[in-house]
């Protein structure tokens, strides 16, 4: 009974022998070339007698040549490397197929996994800023720049700011002269309470609280000496001693005092004695009313 020896896995040298065999180029030998004389000796004739040699045909038999050598070498190497790719597996084991992604796997994917000896994480970089000295003269140059601009835009500003407005905004109602057997010194502006009073024209505030007949009152002298008066004001918002531009909210319309409604009584007194019509006198300065 023939034997066969069985091998549970397979080592390094099976890998070169089948590494070995496919690799070798098989030359095949015409079947006509190889023949060969059976003769029995059962049957063996005189040497007189010509016999008909037998012709026997050997079918599958060829004749492996040997490898070059720098290809056998090119096996061997192949071939050791494969047997060691085979006991590395084999020592390590199964491995985790699962597909499961460790969050190492992706620190080390975004680039931003901790390196370092031993495993310590380097420290990031820190950017220090660094404040360059000021140099005096450019500094000076520069808040000479900033307060000349700040100047020059004062000036524009001033020039084109009016010199004369109308005090409040309204329905004229009433003008100068007599009224009901009395002496209006004045005109008058109506609007509901609370509507913005302004200074005529740049001065100074000298009075501001209670006056009577008008409830309260804003007189302002203004730099020519010329008074202006604003009655039966509501609320008052500059002071005696503010200094007041034109146009700037001096006090709000009210019905305070002796009134017949919301609006506000507005005098001139010419060098802070004389009453005028204010009507002529504003028309005087570019400012329309009535």
């Amino acid at each position: 009974m023939a034997r066969h020896r069985t091998s549970s896995s397979t080592g390094p040298s099976a890998i070169v022998e089948l590494a070995l065999r496919t690799a070798a180029p098989r030359t095949a030998v015409p079947e006509e070339v190889v023949a060969a004389r059976v003769e029995t000796p059962a049957t063996a004739r005189p040497a007189t007698t010509p016999v008909a040699p037998a012709v026997v045909t050997l079918r599958g038999v060829h004749r492996v040549p040997a490898p070059p050598a720098a290809l056998r070498g090119r096996v061997v190497a192949a071939a050791v490397a494969a047997g060691a790719f085979v006991a590395a597996g084999q020592a390590l084991g199964p491995s985790d197929t699962s597909g499961t992604t460790t969050s190492a796997d992706v620190a080390l994917a975004a680039g931003s996994a901790p390196l370092g000896t031993g495993g310590a994480a380097l420290a990031v970089p820190q950017v220090l800023t660094v404040a360059k000295a000021a140099d005096p003269v450019a500094t000076e140059q520069l808040a000479k720049g900033q307060r000349l601009g700040a100047e020059r835009a004062a000036r524009e500003a001033q020039a084109r700011r009016p010199l004369y407005v109308v005090p409040a905004v309204g329905t004229f109602t009433s003008g100068f002269g007599a009224r009901w057997g009395t002496q209006h010194l004045g005109i008058d502006i109506a609007n509901s309470i609370g509507t913005p009073i302004v200074s005529v024209a740049d001065g100074k505030v000298i009075e501001s609280g209670p006056a009577s007949g008008f409830g309260q009152w804003v007189r302002v002298q203004h730099d020519d000496g010329t008074i202006t008066v604003y009655g039966h004001v509501d609320q008052l918002v500059a002071h005696a001693g503010d200094r007041v531009l034109a146009g700037q909210e001096i006090a709000t319309i009210g019905n305070r005092g002796q009134s017949t409604g919301p609006h506000l009584h507005f005098e001139v007194w010419l060098h802070g004695t004389d009453k005028v019509d204010p009507q002529p006198w504003l028309a005087e300065h570019g400012i329309f009313v009535g």
